[in-house]
């Protein structure tokens, strides 16, 4: 007969405790296959697909789109069939009593279970029972429906960041019609509803209610709530220091037309300073390091693992470049196109967003000069290139307009003095200025 099989949100990784449901991607009543991914989750590090491991009928979804599921907590039940009244899986040795259901466990994902959410299933399973013919059929009585069965039909929008939106203002996106493609419900559809006054009756005011009722109170969750600690971490435990110089990126960019005027794929500035760092850090490898937690000691990365900086519409994350020191110009431009991308389609993984050893940041993207800022921590270091702009600039002796940036480079002050940092900061000024100067190091 049929049993029903709860999945609970497994444990994502990164010692997260949860995630934001986004999309359901299946139905009550519909069929799944194992494996199937159920529902795309929100995490601070990324949008995920999370994959259940049962196939089945699904019975129920927990959860409504835009709320947070701890980790453990139910997230779909599926109706299994398990020929003979036995086990659902019978590869798998029973863990618990004769013709108990066994927990197929998900590869990568743990599965928990509770004693109270057994006796749901136990129930919900009795009420699925097919049974044997009776004389006179008598309808087997109904389980308590789970609560979050009655979840909204999923509505298709463009991102969180826009489902947010609407959440914030009260705007019901199943009452709006999406001018995107199939309907995709875009951020102008909820800001046009937004001005229209489309809100939905008020919510009731939480507890802790500013004194101040112009002020508007954001929670502090997800991927905004990661950077925060993470940053506040850094400013309070590394004693970092800015040194920064303007260089003449004049030959640089004369360097880089004349690269994309051969065959291949375009090479991008941001490629261009990446190899000039790995090669900065080549002659500087104490900049490559980190702090260990308790700061007994310095660790040096024998690898460089390369991370720059890169706005989304989910906020700022770090998408790290492995083994960039091994990468030749067109294949860190290459890697750095993709995960780029991957940033503003808000689909790097958790593994792409950690495990950086050092950081590139290029805050010239948004029309600014320099910056003094946060190290990523638990680096020690991090490269900033300004803007890339003419200005007046003596060149030869003679006054002339060039191609100007400003560089900046934090330091964690523990790992080395400022005759390194400035030995550091000087190279990479001297490899832009002259970008022949990067040949001693092929």
């Amino acid at each position: 007969m049929p049993v029903v099989r709860e999945f609970t949100l497994p444990d994502l990784g990164e010692g997260l405790t949860g995630a934001e449901v986004v999309r359901w991607m299946v139905e009550v009543g519909e069929v799944i296959a194992v494996d199937q991914p159920v529902v795309e989750v929100e995490t601070a590090k990324a949008v995920v697909e999370v994959p259940c491991p049962y196939g089945g009928v699904v019975t129920a979804l927990f959860g409504a789109v835009g709320e947070e599921v701890p980790v453990g907590a139910p997230l779909v039940t599926v109706a299994v069939s398990a020929p003979g009244g036995g086990a659902a899986d019978s590869a798998a040795p029973s863990a618990g009593g004769p013709g108990e259901p066994v927990e197929r466990p998900l590869v990568g994902y743990g599965v928990a279970e509770s004693r109270g959410s057994r006796r749901a299933r136990v129930r919900a399973a009795a009420s699925a029972s097919v049974g044997a013919p009776a004389p006179a059929p008598v309808p087997a009585p109904a389980a308590p429906a789970p609560v979050a069965a009655a979840v909204p039909a999923v509505v298709p929008v463009i991102s969180p960041l826009v489902r947010r939106m609407a959440r914030d203002h009260g705007i019901d996106l199943a009452a709006l019609a999406g001018s995107g493609p199939d309907g995709l419900i875009m951020r102008a559809d909820v800001q046009r509803a937004v001005d229209a006054g489309a809100t939905a009756p008020a919510a009731a005011a939480p507890a802790a209610a500013p004194a101040d009722r112009d002020a508007e109170v954001i929670p502090l969750r997800g991927l905004r709530r990661t950077i925060a600690e993470k940053l506040g971490r850094s400013h309070r435990e590394i004693p970092a220091a800015t040194c920064w110089v303007d260089a003449d990126a004049t030959e640089l960019m004369a360097l880089r037309a004349q690269l994309n005027r051969a065959a291949g794929p375009k090479v991008s500035v941001l490629a261009l300073l990446a190899r000039i760092s790995t090669a900065a850090l080549e002659r500087f490898p104490e900049l490559n390091s980190s702090v260990s937690p308790d700061g007994s000691q310095i660790i040096r990365h024998r690898v460089v693992h390369l991370g720059f900086a890169a706005q989304s519409e989910r906020g700022l994350v770090v998408p790290v470049v492995r083994d960039a020191h091994l990468l030749g110009t067109e294949k860190l431009t290459t890697e750095l196109a993709r995960l780029t991308e991957s940033a503003r389609a808000g689909t790097l993984t958790p593994a792409e967003l950690t495990g950086g050893t050092f950081t590139l940041n290029n805050y010239g993207v948004f029309g600014v000069d320099g910056s003094t800022p946060i190290l990523n921590h638990p680096e020690a270091a991090m490269l900033g290139v300004g803007r890339i702009t003419p200005k007046p600039w003596v060149h030869e002796g003679e006054l002339a307009v060039r191609q100007v940036t400003q560089l900046s480079f934090t330091f964690d002050h523990r790992v080395c003095d400022g005759g390194t940092a400035g030995g550091f900061l000087r190279f990479v000024a001297d490899c832009v200025e002259q970008p022949g100067l990067l040949l001693r190091t092929l």
